[in-house]
């Protein structure tokens, strides 16, 4: 019988820019092919608007 093994909490590292959990999460869910400077950037321009 395999013993139980609990696994550590892993938080994301927060946005350079912002410095936000929640801003670098939402870049996350935006990128597509792992293209994060794409992300980040489209990201940026539409907060700043």
């Amino acid at each position: 019988m395999p013993r139980k093994y609990v696994s550590t909490e892993r938080f994301s590292k927060p946005d350079p820019r912002y410095n936000s959990r929640l801003v670098a999460k939402f870049i996350n869910t935006v990128m597509y092919q792992g293209k994060k400077s794409v992300a980040m950037s489209m990201v940026y321009e539409t907060i700043e608007q």
